[in-house]
């Protein structure tokens, strides 16, 4: 059994951000990692021409700028280098391979259960504090569609994806319109594939400079002002997109961020292609059969040789965080609401923010942007205070 103050579930950049800060703070901490590397999503389940969607400043971890060299829109490649720069500056190591099993709270203490997945045996850590640090992207997820195990071509999900070279020439269907989705069709065009993308509920599309100014415009203004203004901006750069099969969400983008965890898609050159066109614009899918997709309000199927989804994650915090014992009477514990339903209001917000359950015991940073949200770092600076108070004997 190993204890620290603070035990920290995963070391993409916001459990390496907590480390960093645990680390300046002269905080004991372990950092529990499932795979044999930190930000693996990054390192490995990336697609090649992927850069941060927001500038530099937005993005940089706490406590370390990026190189003022870098471009304001930065790709994969140098987002590692700072990441490893990062993890060495900060004496950051992780304990690789393995996988948490169950975490409980009981008596003001956690006890964390991991198991080494080179060993298969199964760990014991215990801290006062857990920092859930696993993010929203954990377990690939496919969605089930009639008839999608007689499909005859080629079916990957978009972890999976490096990029469109090997496509040339294919029919390629890219199913899901969040950001990968819409990224991954523009690669396929650029590359040569005839593709297609399902884009089956209404979705914000905003232009860099559009998302930029809004960030902007959301440090002094309330919500609603800002998402009038990036609703306003998109509907003049980009007209109305009904007629191409995209509608726009009733609500803002920050709503739709805050209240269902739906971020807005970053225009890579989807919309161009779009009303050229190059990549067409299809409905949901209602079955499949062999190479054949059929579409929702469609009578007449289309051949494909290749499904990507690009449908999002499972959230696998439910299925392992747990809390029971001594809290304060009559207190409600949010994340047990969370593992309820995972794809509720709540469960949402409690992954999207900084959130406490019941005392400062359990952290949840799933995401780390500075200077984007004063009001969140307003909390995350709070939270930092009361945890080093906590930590001193």
């Amino acid at each position: 059994m190993e204890k620290a103050t603070v035990t920290i579930v995963g070391s993409g950049p916001s459990g390496l951000a907590t480390a960093a800060y645990l680390h300046h703070l002269s905080i004991p901490y372990i950092l529990l990692e499932r795979e044999d590397c930190f930000a693996s999503l990054w390192q490995n389940h990336t697609y090649d021409r992927v850069h941060l969607h927001l500038p530099k400043q937005l993005c940089t971890l706490p406590l370390l700028p990026m190189p003022p060299h870098y471009p304001t829109y930065v790709p994969r490649r140098l987002f590692l280098d700072y990441l490893n720069d990062y993890v060495t500056r900060f004496h950051i190591r992780p304990v690789y391979r393995r996988s948490v099993e169950a975490a409980t709270y009981d008596n003001g203490e956690w006890k964390i259960e991991a198991k080494n997945l080179d060993s298969g045996e199964v760990e014991e850590y215990r801290s006062r504090f857990l920092v859930v640090a696993t993010g929203e992207t954990c377990d690939p997820s496919i969605p089930e569609i009639e008839g999608l195990g007689s499909f005859t071509g080629e079916l990957l999900h978009s972890t999976d994806y490096k990029n469109g070279g090997r496509f040339a020439g294919k029919k390629v269907l890219v199913v899901g319109s969040g950001n990968s989705g819409m990224e991954i069709a523009v690669d396929l065009s650029d590359h040569g594939a005839r593709t297609s993308i399902v884009i089956r509920s209404p979705v914000h599309i905003l232009s860099r400079r559009i998302a930029y100014m809004t960030l902007v415009v959301i440090k002094y203004l309330p919500r609603k002002w800002a998402d009038s203004f990036a609703t306003m901006m998109s509907k003049f750069e980009y007209g109305d997109l009904t007629k191409y099969g995209i509608q726009r969400p009733k609500k803002g983008p920050f709503a739709l961020k805050d209240d269902y965890g739906k971020y807005p898609v970053i225009d890579a050159g989807i919309v161009d292609k779009i009303k050229s066109g190059e990549i067409k614009v299809l409905p949901g899918i209602s079955t499949i059969k062999g190479n054949c997709v059929t579409f929702e309000n469609e009578k007449e199927g289309y051949s494909y040789d290749v499904l990507i989804f690009a449908t999002g994650f499972k959230r696998s915090t439910k299925q392992w965080l747990k809390q029971r014992g001594s809290r304060k009477k009559g207190s409600r514990n949010r994340f047990a609401s969370a593992q309820s339903d995972p794809h509720s209001k709540e469960a949402v917000q409690s992954h999207n923010r900084v959130s406490l359950a019941d005392r400062p015991t359990a952290v949840s940073f799933p995401v780390v942007i500075s200077g984007a949200n004063p009001r969140l770092t307003r909390m995350k600076m709070k939270q930092k205070e009361s945890l080093k108070r906590s930590a001193v004997p």
